[in-house]
């Protein structure tokens, strides 16, 4: 009780680089909607309690309503940015919300591990990410491409989502950025500006987002390669 967590689930975004006439949260994964397979990660992790979609509110009622998912509180129009799109979502949650966890739509491949991974996490650090560390070695190149640096590959995580936050962390993180109009590419930041501590939890490589054309054939094998995989026990 005294931890109830909110998910917060983005699919508000215009998908410009992913291109095509569906927008990458509606496009159909071996069948079945992108933002479907990611509210169903959410309804079936035991320690989300409540999910709320930011978006295109009559598209994706439309969309979700045969499903019947349990754990959908509400539907809330999106923001003119994402940052916008996640505090509308935020602003949305229940009363009894202590935590919050924000998601990317177009995140479908997410597990309800994943996502219980990372909000027990935050559960003890307050804040959290999925993430997956470099495998590659990273360079830091000028803009005309030539290297300025090589990083330490030991300390380069790619971070993903569900970011999981205390819903007071969150807040005051948030609504300090809105006011200092600064701009954030990912939730992480906006508590980093305030010199909270994240805690990136180890989610592997599959958790990968829709962005351009090849991910959806990428996405669709790695779900292939899950459905196989669990045949065979």
């Amino acid at each position: 009780m005294g931890k109830y967590t909110s998910a917060v689930i983005l699919a508000a975004g215009n998908g410009t680089r992913f291109g095509g006439k569906v927008k990458k949260q509606y496009v159909e994964v071996l069948g079945v909607p992108c933002v479907v397979r990611t509210v169903e990660a959410f309804e079936n992790c035991s320690l989300i309690d409540e999910i709320i979609l930011v978006g295109d509110t009559e598209a994706l009622s439309e969309m979700l309503e045969p499903y019947s998912f349990k754990k959908i509180s509400r539907f809330v129009s999106g923001g003119e940015t994402r940052q916008d799109s996640a505090l509308r979502g935020f602003d949305s949650v229940s009363e009894k919300s202590k935590y919050v966890a924000i998601h990317d739509a177009a995140r479908c491949l997410v597990t309800s591990e994943m996502i219980e991974k990372t909000v027990r996490a935050a559960h003890k650090h307050r804040a959290a990410a999925a993430a997956h560390k470099s495998e590659d070695t990273v360079k830091i190149a000028d803009k005309n491409g030539i290297i300025e640096k090589t990083t330490d590959r030991e300390k380069i995580w790619l971070v993903q989502t569900p970011q999981v936050f205390q819903n007071d962390v969150y807040r005051v993180s948030a609504y300090m950025a809105k006011r200092d109009e600064a701009t954030v590419t990912d939730d992480c930041m906006l508590c980093e500006r305030l010199g909270f501590e994240v805690k990136l939890c180890e989610c592997g490589r599959e958790n990968i987002k829709l962005t351009n054309p090849d991910d959806l054939m990428l996405a669709e094998a790695i779900i292939s390669y899950r459905q196989n995989k669990e045949a065979k026990k």
